[in-house]
């Protein structure tokens, strides 16, 4: 047996986490609850949202665009994806996004559901009633050297003037 569980959530249900790179994550599938084989969340982003050039070397990321429009840059080649769109970068497959619209709600798959570990450490519960907070590039950089789910290769591939750009990564 896999140690997968029934998962039901419904809109607005999940444990939700700022994350270090901007946003408000809702955990819809946890790794422990699909026996691994998956981790999904939600993630709710500003205008101007940015991240560093980077690969997952051992998951392969889906992100379908449930709101919102992102400019993504995968291996060189930008795309832009709006509401109704995805994109997948299969793992070791460089790639980063840009929130280009009023905001972005967007929907995560990655598989195997090994790099949880990565967004917990980055990120940390919301509290009712919280302002929204900065990124925190500094943590992401750190928490990413120590990791083995996430490779940080460079700056933002984007035109980042007014963006919420990693400052380390520059």
């Amino acid at each position: 047996m896999s140690g997968a569980v029934a998962v039901i959530r419904q809109a607005g249900e999940g444990e939700r986490m700022w994350f270090a790179g901007g946003g408000v994550f809702t955990w819809k599938a946890t790794a422990a609850e699909t026996g691994g084989a998956f981790l999904m969340f939600e993630d709710h982003m500003e205008r101007g949202k940015v991240t560093p050039y980077h690969a997952h070397p051992e998951q392969d990321e889906t992100i379908y665009v449930l709101d919102g429009e992102l400019l993504v840059n995968v291996e060189g080649q930008e795309h832009r994806v709006a509401s109704g769109g995805l994109f997948i970068a299969p793992r070791g497959v460089p790639h980063a996004f840009m929130v280009t619209s009023e905001g972005a709600h967007i929907l995560t798959v990655q598989t195997p559901g090994s790099g949880e570990s990565f967004y917990r450490e980055c990120g940390e519960p919301v509290a009712a009633g919280e302002d929204p907070r900065p990124a925190d590039w500094e943590r992401l950089r750190r928490v990413a050297e120590r990791s083995s789910c996430i490779e940080i290769l460079g700056p933002p591939p984007f035109d980042t003037a007014g963006a919420q750009a990693p400052a380390a990564t520059r």
